[in-house]
């Protein structure tokens, strides 16, 4: 182990390193490296790439779990259900190829930017986290996982080990609406995930709706989820009140305007585009 480098090649001898100093934690690097460019580098930084047994994808009957060093190009290429079709299509708008090819959805989440695009959708499939550390492992939902603007609720002895997701509906269709100042290679102003399931009637069985980029840490919208079940898509209207827990800022990308005024479009369009 080099002063301020550590590869560990297996799980628990990370772990162990991790319960005995402070490390900052490297998986795919595509935010970490930006972000010190031009600054001297003086912190104990965790390799966690070598650690394969991370990066994988298992389904049971019950749930899909999803490894902490999945890149974006997994995702798109794996056979996951319909439901994750707005995963996949967020995955497919991360950067270029070389950053989804490096790039992974828990270093995502353990980012925490209100712009994170895994992060409606991973909402919107009820995901959970999974954390580590040498005492405990724990779940958290991904809502109380992320606690606000680059903060998290994982401890300094914790690893993310991947992310939990119930099993869907056999039925559940999912879809991502992106807004940006162009079509890649684009932070997002707003942003919208959805898993839905409809009834043989062509009625709405269950919504999930989850926002961001138009909030400290993307929002469900429970209200407009709730009142949604037993319409028709064609029917469903979105309400101002259905976006009252949204807190929208300006930025350099856009305006808390802009927002509010794109937002109930832009979840038209996401509920609509599951079909």
């Amino acid at each position: 182990m080099m002063l301020n480098y550590y590869r560990p090649d297996n799980l628990n001898d990370g772990l162990v390193a991790l319960s005995e100093n402070s490390w900052t934690l490297l998986a795919g690097g595509t935010d970490f490296y930006p972000a010190r460019v031009g600054k001297h580098l003086n912190e104990k930084v965790m390799d966690l790439t070598g650690i394969r047994e991370l990066r994988s994808i298992r389904e049971t009957e019950d749930q899909i779990y999803i490894g902490a060093l999945t890149t974006w190009t997994d995702i798109v290429n794996a056979n996951l259900p319909a439901a994750f079709e707005g995963l996949r299509k967020a995955s497919k708008t991360i950067g270029g190829v070389q950053t989804q090819n490096a790039g992974t959805i828990c270093g995502n989440i353990c980012n925490a930017s209100p712009a994170a695009d895994s992060v409606p959708n991973l909402m919107a499939l009820d995901a959970k986290v999974q954390l580590m550390s040498v005492k405990e492992t724990r779940m958290l939902p991904l809502e109380e996982f992320i606690l606000g603007n680059r903060k998290t609720a994982r401890k300094s002895d914790e690893f993310v080990t991947g992310l939990i997701i119930p099993h869907p509906g056999k039925d559940a269709r999912g879809n991502f609406e992106k807004l940006g100042s162009r079509a890649f290679l684009v932070i997002s102003i707003a942003m919208v995930g959805v898993v839905a399931e409809l009834n043989e009637s062509e009625e709405i069985e269950n919504l999930n709706v989850a926002v961001g980029a138009c909030s400290a840490v993307s929002q469900r919208l429970y209200l407009l989820e709730k009142e949604a079940k037993g319409q028709k898509l064609q029917d469903l209207e979105i309400k101002p009140l259905h976006l009252e827990n949204l807190e929208p800022i300006d930025d350099i990308r856009g305006t808390a305007a802009y927002r509010n005024a794109v937002i109930p479009e832009l979840v038209m369009r996401a509920v609509k585009g599951v079909l």
